[in-house]
Parts: structure tokens; C-alpha cells; sequence
């Protein structure tokens, strides 16, 4: 199998469609978009460094890959159990729970990153 640009540009062309397909339409994914734009902003106010920039836009890429991850789940454990069963819900709600996880870890390096700046300028 040989490589091709074209193939690999289509691939991106996709990605970025199911990356859109969740904006906007999954209220929780939105919610940490939101949140991400508002980090960025104030990451650049308080002009952090380097490597907190680093630590942030990892935190900000995990979290939006949770949700969407948790999207596809949620969206698959629906197509294939479209009635309402007990390990279906405990499926979702694991998931869901991956991203909780992820989003309170992210929390945590944001308020050890952003809180001495907050106090600095306050």
C-alpha cells in the first residue's frame, strides 16, 4: 500500500467532519469548547509560559477527546440498544464518567497554573 496526500487530506477532511458533528449538537462537548476558548484567553492575559502552555493545551486536547470519545459511545450504545437495558446505561454512564475524570484532572493543572496569577493581579 503505497502513501497518498489525497487519501491523507480526506482523512483530515473527516476527522474535522466528526469533530463538527459534536460541536454544537452535544451540549457537553460545547461546554468544554466554551471552556477552552475562555482558558485560552486567559492564558493569554496572564501570559503563561512555555510549558504551562503546554500542560493547558494538553489538558484542553484530553478533555475534548473524552467527550469525544464519550460522544461515539454514547451514540453506538444507542444504534445498537435503542430500548432502554441496565448494562447499555452503565456503558454510558462509565463513559460519561472518563470524561468527569478527565475534566477534573484538567481543572486541578488550571487552578495550580492559573491561581498564583489570579492572586498576583488581584
Amino acid at each position: 500500500m503505497s502513501y497518498s496526500l489525497k487519501k491523507q487530506l480526506k482523512s483530515f477532511t473527516f476527522a474535522w467532519k466528526g469533530i463538527i458533528t459534536c460541536v454544537g449538537h452535544e451540549q457537553n462537548i460545547t461546554f468544554h469548547v466554551i471552556a477552552a476558548i475562555l482558558v485560552i484567553a486567559a492564558g493569554f492575559f496572564f501570559d503563561i509560559s512555555k510549558i504551562e502552555w503546554m500542560l493547558v493545551m494538553l489538558c484542553i486536547g484530553m478533555v475534548i477527546s473524552a467527550e469525544l470519545f464519550n460522544s461515539t459511545i454514547e451514540r453506538l450504545v444507542d444504534k445498537v440498544s435503542p430500548e432502554w437495558n441496565k448494562a447499555a446505561g452503565e456503558i454510558k454512564d462509565i463513559a460519561a464518567g472518563a470524561v468527569l475524570v478527565t475534566a477534573i484532572a484538567a481543572a486541578i493543572v488550571g487552578l495550580i497554573i492559573f491561581t498564583p496569577y489570579i492572586l498576583a493581579h488581584f
